[in-house]
């Protein structure tokens, strides 16, 4: 149940889902020509940028769903499961709400709901689709994101260059919306899929990041989150001993580049980590050189999904599996995000119903905020804000999700905003502003588990 094992497969879903022969590739420089530096805001505000995570709830941000005729030519990647987006074919486990989508940001599928009506997706490609998702979050008080950007594609060499090219788009499509609704943002850097030899072309990836894109360092984007007066990175992928075919020693070398190469660096560096790197087993290696590498963060963020459940005796252990990483990041000075998510599933994506861990309506999640509070934390990262395909999603799902051979979940009735508002009821449960009102709505929705 690690993210690792998903990513793996998925991205392995999403190579087979390239676009067919027939259509021109694009080549690595006209992968990157569409990056540019962010435009001024009409109003010329180009001060500051937000600083530091205390007090803030911030949500990773996949944005790899696309669809066909979207101009990508990937059909629909991250929706499909063995090039086949159809009833009892697909990896998502649950369905997006499309009521407030215009036409232009629908995209028909095979699928139908109960009354016989198409069942449409969206694209994150889709400009007005990515404004949505950031304009929600600053409707429902999630501060930032972290935009995900797999190393694979700015180290591998593919057939072509669309799928490089798209997330650079997406990048550029998320920047624009965080700096519109003023929300925070950071790229992570996810090192899933790659071999120690592919760290060269990732540090070109990111070189052309900075010279292109201005990334961390364009004045017009204000909205770019700082980290100890530095602009933040994030690196997922630090440590686990799940057979990656990449070490330490690549790893601290790309973390060394972003933080101190004289043209490239100046960078703070947040660390996505196992979730036991303190102990160092289970789901992590147990080099005696991690934590000198982890040393070298600004910020510590382990990876909880699937490491707890809904056993009884879970959020005593997160108190204090919390409690004791933050001790560990005080003494060294080290910021600590915890990692909290509002359920799982792997029903369509892996055919595994067995393995996934029930929402309750909510009452995961906010035991997990409860914990966290109580741990002392003050910040919290919520995975995912779109990720459909492990039933780890934040934002508006359907209760009518399509019906036929493929599965799907719901929010069990509850409206389809519910875990928007639960995350901005979390933060202020983060910064001390009880939501007494947050708790009697969780006490009254709740499903209890069976």
């Amino acid at each position: 149940m690690s993210k690792t094992a998903c990513l793996s497969l998925v991205f392995a879903l999403s190579i087979s889902g390239l676009a067919s022969a027939a259509e021109p590739p694009v080549s690595r420089e006209n992968a990157y020509a569409v990056l540019a530096p962010a435009a001024k805001s009409k109003d010329g505000n180009t001060q500051g940028n937000p600083e530091g995570l205390i007090g803030k709830v911030v949500t990773g941000y996949q944005g790899w769903f696309r669809a066909e005729g979207d101009g990508t030519g990937l059909r629909f990647s991250h929706y499909e499961k063995n090039g086949k987006f159809e009833p009892g074919s697909c990896t998502i486990d649950l369905w997006p709400d499309m009521s407030e989508f215009g036409d232009d940001e629908k995209f028909a599928t095979p699928f139908r709901h109960a009354d016989g009506s198409v069942a449409h997706v969206f694209s994150s490609i889709h400009p007005k689709t990515a404004d949505r998702h950031f304009s929600w979050m600053a409707e429902y008080g999630i501060d930032g994101a972290f935009v995900q950007r797999f190393a694979t594609h700015g180290a591998k060499e593919r057939r072509d260059n669309r799928r490089l090219k798209a997330e650079n788009q997406k990048l550029m499509m998320c920047r624009d919306a965080a700096n519109k609704h003023n929300r925070s943002w950071v790229l992570m850097y996810d090192l899933s899929g790659l071999a120690d030899d592919d760290f060269e072309r990732l540090a070109e990836d990111w070189k052309n990041l900075r010279t292109k894109m201005k990334l961390g360092t364009d004045p017009n984007d204000s909205a770019y989150l700082h980290v100890n007066g530095k602009p933040l990175v994030a690196i997922w992928g630090v440590g686990f001993n799940d057979d990656r075919k990449y070490g330490l020693e690549k790893a601290e070398w790309f973390i060394r580049l972003l933080k101190h190469n004289p043209e490239w660096g100046g960078m703070s560096i947040m660390l996505g980590t196992p979730y036991y790197w303190r102990e160092q087993f289970r789901d992590t290696t147990n080099d005696p050189k991690l934590h000198s590498v982890l040393k070298l963060a600004d910020v510590i963020s382990p990876w909880a999904v699937g490491r707890y459940g809904i056993e009884p005796d879970a959020m005593t252990k997160i108190i204090d599996h919390q409690r004791a990483d933050l001790a560990w990041c005080d003494k060294e000075k080290i910021d600590y995000l915890p990692v909290l998510f509002p359920g799982f599933s792997w029903r369509n994506l892996y055919g595994e119903e067995e393995k996934g861990i029930p929402r309750q309506g909510g009452e995961f999640l906010w035991r997990q905020f409860q914990a966290t509070a109580a741990a002392g934390s003050k910040s919290a990262y919520l995975a995912m804000f779109d990720e459909i395909d492990e039933g780890t999603v934040l934002f508006k799902c359907t209760n009518d999700p399509p019906v036929g051979t493929s599965k799907f979940g719901t929010y069990e009735g509850l409206p389809s905003d519910h875990y928007l508002w639960l995350s901005g009821e979390g933060g202020r449960l983060l910064r001390g502003e009880v939501p007494s009102r947050a708790l009697e709505k969780m006490k009254k929705a709740a499903v209890p588990a069976n």
